[in-house]
């Protein structure tokens, strides 16, 4: 039992330390960019297409998605739905907070999404039908990430996933929206960038 709950304990470590790993630094430093010295600040796959184009940020969103769905993919197959969830939460929580960079992360949309996609299909894809509806029609990537992040939960509730799934989806849904305190504001003082295709 002992030597089980250690196990995974590390798989969950490892899941968090997959999480700092620094796809927008390394992909913006490619091009001689630092994304939190440039534009929004943010290390983010958003943040990234703005200041070095379209490539350079789906490349970023692609390998922060990679790191939840490797995490999630690997949980689930090495232990089952919890251990799946725990290593889905550890390595947004770790894109988030690194410990690497003084915890000073993204906003972990792309990096939950990856792993939402292994963990829970249907709740997925109205999540992204309604993220892409948003940032369609309001301009407003943020609104789009923030509406999912809360509305995430309710989906999971109305596809009759368990409880602790739920709270699981819960937390990480508020960690992304307290992550988003700046867009929240100027989403309200009207200031918020808006997105276009480039």
């Amino acid at each position: 039992m002992l030597t089980y709950m250690l196990v995974n304990v590390v798989l969950i470590a490892a899941a968090y330390l997959l999480g700092t790993f620094p796809s927008a630094h390394l992909v913006a430093g490619r091009v001689g960019m630092d994304p939190t010295k440039e534009g929004s600040g943010n290390p983010g796959a958003t943040n990234v297409y703005r200041i070095a184009g379209r490539r350079p940020g789906v490349v970023v969103f692609f390998l922060d998605f990679l790191k939840g769905l490797v995490a999630a993919t690997a949980g689930l197959a090495l232990d089952g739905r919890p251990l799946g969830v725990a290593c889905w939460v550890a390595a947004t929580v770790g894109h988030v907070v690194p410990v690497t960079r003084g915890l000073k992360g993204g906003k972990g949309v792309a990096t939950s999404a990856g792993g939402a996609v292994v963990l829970f299909p249907l709740p997925a894809a109205g999540g992204f039908a309604l993220f892409f509806l948003l940032a369609q029609v309001t301009k407003k990537v943020s609104l789009g990430s923030i509406s999912v992040a809360l509305a995430m939960p309710l989906l999971l509730v109305l596809t009759g996933r368990p409880a602790n799934e739920v709270w699981g989806t819960a937390a990480l849904g508020l960690l992304i929206v307290a992550r988003h305190h700046r867009n929240i504001r100027r989403l309200l003082n009207g200031t918020e960038s808006s997105w276009s295709p480039r």
